[in-house]
């Protein structure tokens, strides 16, 4: 059994849904995360049913949303709490504590707030009438966007759209054509890149989110053709609208994922040392608690995570001071938050291995063990861009002098 927020007892299958209204959501940064530390024992409860989903169910959706997790990042001058990166990075770190597929979903759910801020403000607000609907879509340029008078002719498949399945904004990420050529960006050479947002129902879901891990995050693909998009419901990263932090560099939406492998580490190495009070190793008959080897390994496994943590909070913050006061940012404090977050998912993985190993083969049976769900989502979200080694590549040629070819550092 679990409890909702207000109590009641609830079976770890089915989570009562309550009806959200903005007042009753909380408004604040520590209201918000003290509501999702609440709803962590229910997410870990309900996390076989959203894996097997495929999707989060709805009234996982309505938990999120009830506890202010897609309002994040809207703007304080609109109702919203605006959160800091740092402080968006702590609701995802408590979220994934629960469950990483929630975690994931939640993480781009509140992107809602900041692609908001890309916008003219009043077509802001009528596309995002409510501070907490969710966002979704895959922001890279794999579409084409025709120029036609008032907007665009939007036509593409769009992979990963974690989140789709339950979002009320749907991004898809374009290159600009204007009679049938592609139209080329000054500043960077390259195709023009636009975001188009349109409602989910405009697309066509393509069920292709059968998965290792992250299975629940219902990233399917989605497809279009010729969709008319208005001009002014589209963007650019490079030309913000609202000036501050959340926007004054693109990186924005990026920043929190370090939250998913700290809070999905936190969980793993927390659930292993509640093990090792209980467990008695079978072939020398040592108590865990008193086994070297044991001893060893968690506390090398804290270590790391440690370190990690720190590296991921203390760049964000260093970040977000620079953006505040408007400095210049040298080669270093450029990539340093890419560079902690690429750290956080391989130390998460090689965490979550670790304790895998080490618990050995209990941790193989997926009802009566977290660790075999673990695994799978430490795998697959190490897949995603941030995690791969090209990030190494790419920041080190800023390090060595070269200019960035990524948007985002």
């Amino acid at each position: 059994m679990s409890t909702t927020t207000t109590g009641t007892a609830v079976p770890a299958t089915a989570v009562t849904e309550t009806a959200v209204t903005e007042t009753s959501v909380p408004r604040t940064a520590d209201a918000i995360l003290a509501r999702a530390r609440e709803l962590r024992p229910l997410l870990r409860e309900n996390s076989a049913r959203i894996e097997e989903h495929r999707r989060l169910p709805e009234d996982i959706v309505a938990l999120l949303r009830g506890a202010g997790v897609f309002r994040a990042a809207m703007p304080r001058d609109w109702g919203g709490p605006e959160l800091t990166s740092m402080e968006q990075t702590r609701l995802i770190e408590t979220i994934a504590y629960g469950d990483v597929s929630a975690a994931w979903c939640s993480m781009i759910g509140m992107d809602s707030g900041i692609y908001s801020g890309f916008l003219d403000q009043d077509v802001a607000r009528r596309l995002y009438p409510s501070l907490d609907l969710a966002q979704s879509g895959w922001i890279y340029p794999q579409g084409r966007a025709e120029r036609v008078e008032g907007g665009y002719l939007v036509s593409g498949r769009w992979r990963f759209g974690s989140g789709s399945t339950h979002c009320d904004v749907l991004a898809a990420g374009c290159t600009v054509h204007e009679n049938g050529e592609p139209v080329i960006d000054p500043a960077t050479g390259k195709g023009l890149w636009r975001v188009m947002l349109a409602p989910p129902r405009s697309y066509e879901s393509i069920d292709t989110w059968h998965t290792t891990g992250l299975a629940g995050s219902g990233s399917v693909d989605y497809e279009v053709r010729d969709l008319f998009v208005p001009q002014e419901h589209s963007f650019s990263f490079a030309e913000p609208v609202r000036k501050g932090p959340l926007h004054d560099a693109p990186d924005a939406i990026l920043r929190k994922m370090a939250g998913i492998p700290l809070g999905l580490g936190r969980a793993a190495l927390d659930h292993v040392r509640e093990l090792a009070a209980q467990r008695v190793d079978r072939e020398t008959g040592t108590p865990w608690a008193r086994d070297v080897r044991v001893q060893q390994t968690v506390a090398e496994l804290e270590m790391e995570l440690t370190a990690a943590r720190a590296a991921v909070y203390t760049t964000l913050e260093r970040q977000w001071t620079a953006l505040e006061r408007g400095a210049e940012r040298g080669a270093d404090e450029r990539v340093e938050t890419a560079l902690a977050r690429y750290h956080a998912f391989r130390t998460a993985r090689r965490i979550v291995h670790r304790l895998f190993d080490l618990v050995g083969g209990a941790s193989v049976y997926r009802r009566s063990s977290p660790m075999d769900r673990w695994l799978r989502d430490a795998n697959t979200m190490c897949q995603h861009a941030v995690a791969q080694d090209s990030i190494l590549q790419l920041t080190g040629n800023v390090l060595l002098g070269g200019r960035s070819s990524s948007p985002f550092f």
